[in-house]
């Protein structure tokens, strides 16, 4: 909380709002008259004080510094549950010692004398927020731009400064989101239902996973949730993480993806293998045996190149920066899908003691990201060594999970990706016969079914994933055929009475 201002040359108070702040010629932004009517309807509308105190979080929202002491006395009697009128407040500003500084008693009698009630407190509330963040906007950009001067500041350093800053202003504006009445929440769930009776078949109910089985089992991935894919290195995570960029980017949903493993290059390389039937090596080591290939990849250039797939591939980027890239794109490109690639190369410099700590404190951040965004955010996480260490089953568990046991809390869903032919393993039978060889582990589903395994089929030579009701019709004569395309699930096939309900 803000102290006294103090004069160096008067050992006397100074109220700040007697000064005419100018910056580069222009008044500070502040309403004097907004701050009054706000602290009127706190000291005489009990019903105003919930609705602000979600909406302000600090004095320092107030510019007048007596403004700004009164509302520090109504904050810790709110904190303590005690009322809040006229007379607590002025007990509470004299324990405080802080009377003189808020203008005496007069100041509070004044105050009620300016407003009737409280039934525009949220209209206010918001309205002194936003002075509060243009203040802070002009601070912060004063601040950038000394400091960007000074040769002796390291130019990463001031970044990570800057982004604290802004994410604090991010915390202010996401503040205050109103709640909703379990009545109002009823109605949100009758408003789902007849959108489900009511769409298309070939829709489903959030974004595409990139493949059919999946989808039928999910309905999609849905927005505001964080997905955890999760696998031993080598098993395809890439793989099943690329196959769901393309197959959104093909029904125009914009894919965010930040990767801090491998290149752009190498991403779009991916891309094209697992959109087409050119195997990986053709396209990174060996080249074409035929010359006629050339046309075919110029064609499927020609029909990949406006897929809205927006690449980040920064080395180890800081969970501030990757915030920052997010939500650039979601304003620029409204992205439906987001893609971190992957977890533990992540950094977040405000959480340096501890490992552990700072894979949470990521998660979290994430998991409040796909929420704010109105996304779903797919993280690809490493699984610990344990799982090599074990006797005949490879299969990962939640425990594998490397390093934070936060990812498993923070997440909604968690998907561990087990070849057992990686490990020379055979294929189970019941899986084999569907024409799959490799296991999808809903380890996590809060919208499902956890423990659920899903097969997909893994095509080693060209190093994708693929539905094995594809790979069933498909006889995949090595690039003489078109690609092939995953039927749409139907709403009534995702929701039916055999799998969970989304509710």
């Amino acid at each position: 909380m803000s102290e006294k201002y103090k004069n160096p040359y008067q050992n006397k108070q100074t109220d700040k709002s007697s000064i005419i702040s100018l910056e580069r010629g222009k008044i500070v932004p502040q309403s004097i008259d907004t701050e009054q009517a706000v602290l009127g309807a706190l000291l005489i509308d009990a019903n105003a004080i919930d609705e602000c105190m979600i909406i302000l979080k600090s004095s320092d929202v107030f510019f007048k510094e007596s403004h700004k002491v009164i509302f520090e006395a109504i904050s810790d009697l709110y904190s303590k549950n005690e009322s809040i009128d006229m007379i607590t407040v002025g007990s509470r500003l004299r324990s405080m010692g802080k009377i003189d500084l808020a203008g005496g008693d007069y100041a509070l009698v004044e105050l009620t004398q300016k407003i009737a009630s409280g039934a525009h407190i949220e209209f206010h509330s918001r309205l002194l927020q936003q002075f509060f963040i243009k203040r802070q906007l002009i601070r912060d950009a004063s601040m950038m731009l000394t400091t960007a001067f000074d040769d002796s500041k390291d130019s990463l350093e001031l970044l990570n400064e800057w982004s604290e800053s802004l994410d604090y202003l991010n915390e202010q504006i996401s503040s205050g989101k109103k709640n909703i009445s379990f009545a109002e929440g009823l109605d949100l769930v009758e408003k789902r239902v007849e959108f489900l009776t009511n769409k298309s078949p070939e829709e489903v109910t959030g974004a595409l996973t990139g493949f059919n089985v999946i989808d039928q089992f999910t309905g999609g991935y849905q927005p505001g949730e964080l997905i955890v894919d999760a696998a031993r290195p080598g098993m395809g995570k890439t793989a099943k993480m690329m196959k769901c960029a393309v197959e959104n980017a093909k029904i125009g949903n914009a894919v965010g993806i930040v990767s801090a493993e491998m290149s752009a290059v190498q991403l779009v390389t991916r891309a094209v293998a697992i959109d087409t039937s050119f195997h990986l090596t053709q396209l990174t080591k060996k080249g074409f045996e035929k010359p006629e290939y050339f046309q075919k990849l110029s064609g499927h250039k020609y029909r990949m190149k406006d897929f809205p797939i927006h690449i980040d591939d920064s080395p180890s980027p800081d969970i501030r920066a990757v915030s920052a890239t997010l939500r650039m794109w979601k304003r620029k490109f409204d992205i439906k899908i987001a893609i971190v690639d992957y977890l533990q190369l992540l950094s977040d410099n405000t959480k340096s003691n501890n490992r552990e700590q700072e894979i949470a404190s990521i998660s979290r951040k994430l998991k409040g990201l796909a929420k704010e965004l109105g996304i779903p955010i797919i993280a690809l996480s490493q699984l610990s060594r344990a799982v090599e260490t074990r006797g005949s089953s490879k299969r990962p568990m939640l425990s594998d999970l490397r390093e934070s046991g936060a990812i498993e809390q923070d997440a909604d869903m968690v998907c561990f990706i087990y070849r057992s032919e990686y490990y020379d393993i055979e294929v189970d039978e019941e899986l084999a016969a569907t024409g799959a060889n490799s296991e999808i582990i809903f380890a996590k589903y809060r919208g499902g079914a956890p423990g659920t395994t899903i097969g997909l089929h893994w095509d080693g030579s060209k190093t994708k994933f693929e539905d094995p009701a594809v790979m069933n019709g498909d006889s995949h004569d090595d690039l003489d055929n078109d690609v092939a395309y995953l039927p749409s699930v139907s709403p009534s096939d995702a929701f039916d009475d055999n799998n969970e309900k989304p509710f």
